[in-house]
Parts: structure tokens; sequence; C-alpha cells
């Protein structure tokens, strides 16, 4: 019987021994207590604590948490919102105060997920209902600016930390979409009508600057070619000169006259009218009149165009 006694006093000294010894997980933090109250808090590893005085009340995560939303809002003008989100939060730091104050600040982690929740929804709605519909869109980071800087505060209040918010899908009603869709439609067939009106505006002013450079080149070339044509005639005429003068000299010192060399023009010149001639009719006084009052006329511009020289 003494025996038996003796085993179980030393199996009660081997149990109450080793539920001296705790281990924390890393990643968490232990929350001890003694009859009730807080006592103190043990870091991850091997922990001692007083056997059947002191208890682990809670152990706290102090590792990121993340939690999807999904709620809905409604514009200043009426319009509903639906968002779908993704909150990442985690306890502030280790330190002794903020982890009480997480361990002893809720009941119970689904109490502190809904109030989280709720302020996040409630923040985001606050915001959203002083914008417009077509607003939402556009101010996607406005609202996690707003709501990190609203929300955190409370959340420090709790311990906690919001690491990151983001905003995964902003939708509407359907009959919203459709307006919208037709609103961006008709921008594009807007932006594509202009965007034509400029290219057709270019392609015209090219092209008349084209037809404008060609109408230059073209009287810029017709002037060359009369100004050619001049200094061809002028030279024609001057070399006739020259062979009339030449002629008349070589005349003069054979002692014969030079109205040979006017008569001798007029029969080349009906030579050439009569080889020459397409059809037209040219009337010509061939009396020896009308002869010489050609040749006076000849010896009139010959002489001129000696007086010129």
């Amino acid at each position: 019987m003494e025996n038996y006694i003796d085993y179980w006093w030393i199996l009660l000294l081997v149990l109450a021994f080793l539920s001296c010894f705790v281990t924390v997980n890393q990643g968490t933090i232990g929350v001890v207590t003694m009859f009730g109250k807080y006592r103190r808090i043990m870091r991850p590893g091997l922990n001692f604590k007083i056997p059947f005085l002191e208890q682990i009340y809670k152990k706290v995560s102090i590792q990121n948490r993340s939690v999807e939303l999904e709620f809905q809002a409604v514009t200043v003008d009426q319009a509903n919102v639906y968002f779908k989100s993704m909150l990442l939060y985690s306890v502030i730091n280790v330190e002794e105060e903020t982890i009480k104050n997480v361990a002893f600040k809720f009941i119970s982690d689904k109490d502190l997920m809904q109030a989280l929740i709720r302020t996040v929804e409630g923040s985001i709605r606050a915001f959203v209902s002083t914008k417009k519909q077509a607003e939402v869109l556009n101010v996607r980071r406005d609202i996690v600016e707003n709501v990190k800087e609203q929300v955190d505060i409370t959340l420090e209040s709790w311990g906690y930390h919001l690491q990151d918010l983001q905003i995964n899908d902003i939708t509407f009603d359907e009959a919203i979409i459709t307006s919208m869709s037709k609103v961006v439609a008709s921008n594009n067939l807007k932006a594509a009508a202009e965007n034509e009106g400029q290219a057709l505006l270019i392609t015209k002013t090219k092209a008349a600057e084209a037809e404008g450079n060609a109408i230059k080149i073209a009287a810029e070339a017709e002037r060359q070619a009369a100004q050619l044509r001049g200094q061809g005639v002028a030279l024609f005429r001057e070399e006739v000169a020259k062979g009339m003068s030449q002629a008349a000299s070589e005349m003069k010192q054979a002692n014969l006259d030079t109205n040979v060399i006017l008569f001798s023009m007029w029969v080349e010149a009906i030579k050439n009218f009569a080889e020459y001639g397409k059809g037209n009719v040219i009337f010509l006084d061939g009396s020896s009149e009308g002869m010489e009052k050609t040749m006076k006329q000849v010896m009139a511009m010959t002489q001129l165009e000696s007086n010129k020289k």
C-alpha cells in the first residue's frame, strides 16, 4: 500500500515538474495570468511558469493577418457601388503594453474581426458618399489613403496597425455599367471623328501646299524659258545684224550696191513662205513699189540695230 502511495507521489511530482515548462511558438507571444489577473508575457521558445498558479490566458499572433471584404456603398448621386477589397494588418510591436492591450481589448478574435471590418467599411462608405458615380473609379488611391489615415488611429488604440488596403474590384449596377459603356463608346466615336477631321485637314493642307509649290516651280520654269527665248531672239537678231553689216561692208569694198542684200532677203522670205506654209493664206505686195517700200523698212530696221550698238 505504501509503495502504491509513493508511486502516485512520484507521478504527481513529475507532472508538476513538467508543467513548469511551456513552449511558445515562433510568431506568437504568450500572455500569462495568475488568479485571473495579468502577470507577464512569454517570448517564443521554452519558458518557465509556476505550476497550478500561472495560466496562459492567450497566445497573441504577431504575424501579418489578412481579411477579404465585400460591401456596398452609395454615392452622392444615389448610385450603388460594390467593393471587393483585401485588408492586411498586424500587431504594432512586441512591447509588453501593446501585447497586453491586444490580449484584453476584445473578448475574442471574432469580435476584433467584426469591429475591424465594420470600421473599414464605414470609413469607405463615408468617403464614397461625398463623390459622384463618375468620380469613384478615379479616386481609388484617395479612398485607400483616406481609410489608412482614419482607421489607423482606431487600430492603434486596439494595438494593431493597418499594413495595407487593396481595393481589388469596384463595380456598379448593370444599368449604370451599360450607360457608362455607352458614354465611353460615344466619347471614342467623338475622338475618332475629331482625329479623322484633323487628318483630312492635314491632308488638304499638304495637298494645297504641294499644288502651290508646283505652281511656283512651273511659273519659275516658264519665266526662265521666256527669258531664254528672249535671249535667243536677241542673239539671233544680233547675229543677223552682224552678218548683214559684214556683207554690206564686203559689197562696198567690191563697189556693189548693198540693196542687193535686201533684195536677196526678200526673195528668201518669199521662198520660205512657199516651202513651209501650212495652207495659210499670206498676202504680199509683189509690185515694184511694194518691194521698194519693204526694202526701205528693212533698211530702217538695220540702221536702228546699228545705232543701238
